[in-house]
């Protein structure tokens, strides 16, 4: 069974510090749902709010579940260069730095309130540019993971072209800097009501054997594990039989 969890936000979406009371229940419910193995990885635009001290105090006050600190590091045009900084300061503290597209220029594509911006494109030209996004952070370092690959899909808009076409270029670059992709249950969560990545690109994964991650993209600690059977059951049927964990950013494959 899946027994990880590697990306998750104590934060939600405000920079909220880290204390005692704001990370016990990510413990209380990782037992509860028997998981052994989660990373803590807010946005990277709150990391003024991840008091690490906090975070090791928290971590080794907890039994039977390893808790790992990271970060999830995106491209936002307004703190991106601040948050880049902290990862460098921090890295070696860091169990796992996770990168994602959240932005094309000034647009936060992913956010509900801006979706009606994607009438102004030409839909294969936006699947372009969100994948050269992806190769651009990808290349800037840092990384150990890439979250919701296919993240612009979120509202169920799909390009013309095969999605192949786009993402290939992606996948090598990906296997080529050693990093792993998450297979996110969050898009069960999303408009899409698909996961993160699609078929076509999860078939992809596997054949360039590419390590994979397991996440739910917790915004509270209760959506842990979330949806885990139904993924387990699929990762079964594209005979996954093995999850990468991170420890001070060295990978370590472990059997499902």
């Amino acid at each position: 069974m899946l027994f990880s969890d590697y990306h998750n936000h104590p934060q939600g979406h405000r920079d909220l510090p880290y204390t005692q009371e704001v990370l016990e229940p990510w413990a209380n419910y990782a037992k509860k749902v028997n998981l052994k193995d989660v990373a803590l990885t807010d946005h990277g635009r709150y990391h003024p709010g991840i008091n690490l001290d906090e975070f090791f105090k928290f971590r080794d006050n907890v039994k039977d579940i390893r808790f790992k600190i990271g970060i999830e590091i995106d491209n936002d045009p307004e703190t991106s260069e601040k948050d880049y900084k902290w990862i460098e300061k921090n890295y070696d503290k860091l169990d796992f730095v996770l990168g994602s597209v959240h932005f094309i220029d000034e647009w936060p594509f992913d956010h509900p309130q801006h979706k009606e911006r994607y009438s102004e494109w030409d839909i294969d030209k936006l699947y372009a540019r969100y994948f050269d996004e992806i190769k651009k952070l990808v290349n800037k370092g840092f990384l150990d993971g890439l979250a919701h690959l296919d993240l612009i899909k979120i509202f169920g808009h799909r390009p013309k072209k095969e999605i192949t076409t786009f993402v290939k270029d992606v996948l090598n670059l990906i296997k080529e800097k050693g990093l792993t992709i998450e297979m996110s249950t969050a898009g069960w969560r999303k408009p899409v009501n698909e996961l993160y990545p699609q078929h076509e690109i999860v078939l992809l994964i596997k054949e360039l054997g590419i390590p994979i991650t397991t996440a739910s993209d917790a915004h509270a600690a209760k959506d842990l594990g979330h949806s885990y059977d139904r993924l387990y059951e699929l990762l079964k049927k594209y005979s996954f039989n093995q999850v990468a964990v991170f420890n001070n950013h060295k990978i370590k494959l472990l059997p499902i």
